[in-house]
């Protein structure tokens, strides 16, 4: 077992992105809500732990907490924003609402470090931080020392190196942060004495260990939409228990351009028991009406349910319903004391009744990056492991509104001409996803010598590391032209293209 960092989560924005910097350092760690018991902690048995950032005030009546068993474990803990004005809290200190308004600090901040502490050892003496705190450390514990200042901060970092206790009141997770990267590294390494010995080739032999002493002799049904994420879930079943997978492909209707065909080609070889229903009229008819995203995305996730159900029961008995369920999912659905971003169809989109022994999801733990590295570990061909994702409902939340056919039509048609031309323009590795969706919106136009009165198509385009913060890409002005110039002349109902410039946060990458 590789050693592991437990992440305690007091629902900030950024939580996830420390365990993915966490994992770039070869360090295996979890995220868990802040509410953990303490003997599940133990169990768990952390090499360190770290408390996250989060929107709430430590002196607060409610405030998240955490297990006052935690301080006595014996291991390091580094408290970010929060977690590190928790630290102070708890241990003695006092936090107080920020006396003014330059005494709060938002965004990059110019800040000094004491360079002889483990936590920024070998980093320059000043360099830039991402701040993002409106209380303030009025007092900091016995035993503690300021290890970090800015100008508006006398006490940006503290530290008390007997306990290896340490907090910041900054962000060193996000990019912004100037070797932010290497004061985690400091504190998994120096302070924590972790190996880096976690890999994926170590996750994978493990994850197959795992699911053949869970599985056992049971028979598995997989949820394959033919993406990234459950192609890679079906190789990993596979190698697992072989024949005892077998996989179905629900079309709902809710697919790109020709999609369906495409991915029972893909699979149509395999060693996989491949069944394909065509459930489009049985899905369509129940968004019918629907407007609101977070409906739709339960109606689809419990309509997904209810054909595995029957399709288990044409194969006879069928114990386990396996999906690919990846972390990103897991934590924009509400984790612990997070805030729900949105629900995803194969998390808090499941009904209350699954007519399933268990729900495996293999991939539940590994972010999008690690997912493509999981599938060239288990020999996936590069074009299914790069394929640009798509989500679970489709294009059921890029039709914003109700969805009908005749809106499914247009957005196929659009998002096919906008997907060949960022193909042909050699541009498809420029985004890390980009696609069209059908706005709510129709907007009078001149078509010919008439009036139109037709829907608005907007584009999209983001690039991002690990899809938990994106940046939207800056196309070529040709590209935009043309793939307007098109959509406009070649799909009915179209008369306005609009491209969106807006990053995540704070929006997200799909639109519903």
């Amino acid at each position: 077992m590789a050693q592991r960092i437990l992440i305690l989560d007091f629902g900030g924005q950024y939580d996830q992105l420390i365990a993915r910097r966490v994992r770039e350092c070869g360090v295996y760690c979890e995220v868990w809500p802040c509410t953990a018991d303490i003997g599940s902690i133990r169990s768990f048995r952390p090499k360190g732990l770290i408390f996250t950032g989060g929107p709430g005030s430590v002196y607060a009546p409610d405030a998240p907490d955490v297990d006052e068993g935690v301080f006595s474990l014996g291991v390091p803990i580094l408290g970010i924003c929060y977690g590190c004005q928790l630290l102070a809290h708890r241990l003695g200190g006092e936090v107080t609402p920020a006396q003014s308004d330059t005494a709060r600090e938002y965004g990059k901040t110019e800040t000094v470090f004491r360079t002889d502490s483990a936590l920024f050892r070998e980093l320059p003496e000043q360099s830039v931080t991402w701040m993002s705190h409106g209380d303030y450390m009025a007092h900091i514990p016995e035993g503690f020392r300021v290890i970090a200042r800015s100008a508006a901060c006398p006490n940006a970092a503290i530290a008390d190196e007997e306990r290896r206790f340490y907090g910041v009141q900054f962000h060193p997770e996000v990019r912004h942060t100037q070797f932010g990267t290497q004061m985690l590294r400091n504190f998994l390494f120096a302070v924590c004495g972790a190996a880096g010995d976690w890999s994926m080739e170590s996750y994978r032999s493990r994850a197959v260990r795992e699911l053949r002493q869970k599985i056992g002799g049971g028979r598995v049904l997989l949820a394959l939409s033919g993406g990234v994420d459950s192609s890679v879930c079906a190789a990993l079943l596979s190698e697992a228990v072989g024949r005892q997978l077998t996989c179905v492909f629900v079309d709902h209707g809710l697919l790109r351009q020709d999609e369906g065909d495409q991915v029972e080609s893909a699979f149509a070889g395999r060693e996989l028991d491949f069944i394909r229903v065509d459930a489009s009229r049985r899905f369509l008819g129940r968004l019918q009406g629907v407007t609101e995203p977070e409906k739709k995305r339960k109606i689809i996730g419990e309509e997904f349910i209810r054909v595995f159900e029957e399709e288990s029961r044409k194969l006879g008995t069928v114990d386990f319903l396996a999906q690919g369920t990846i972390y990103p999912d897991v934590i924009e659905s509400g984790l612990g004391s997070a805030a729900v971003i949105k629900s995803h169809h194969n998390v808090g989109g499941l009904p209350d009744y699954v007519n399933f022994k268990e729900i495996l999801e293999p991939l539940r733990l590994l972010f999008k990056d690690e997912v493509r590295q999981l599938g060239r570990e288990l020999g996936l061909p590069e074009a299914l492991v790069s394929r640009q994702p798509f989500p679970g409902p489709g294009l059921a939340i890029r039709v914003i509104g109700e969805v009908t056919e005749e809106k499914l039509r247009i957005l196929r048609a659009a998002d096919a001409i906008f997907r060949r031309e960022m193909a042909d323009a050699g541009l498809g590795a420029a985004a890390s996803q980009y696609f069209a969706a059908l706005t709510n919106m129709r907007s009078v136009g001149v078509m010919g010598d008439g009036r139109s009165y037709d829907y608005a198509v907007a584009l999209r385009a983001v690039s991002t590391d690990d899809f938990m913060t994106a940046d939207w890409v800056r196309l070529p002005y040709e590209l935009l032209d043309r793939v307007s110039t098109r959509i406009v002349n070649e799909v009915p109902g179209v008369n306005r293209v609009l491209y969106d410039i807006t990053s995540k946060p704070p929006s997200t990458v799909e639109y519903e």
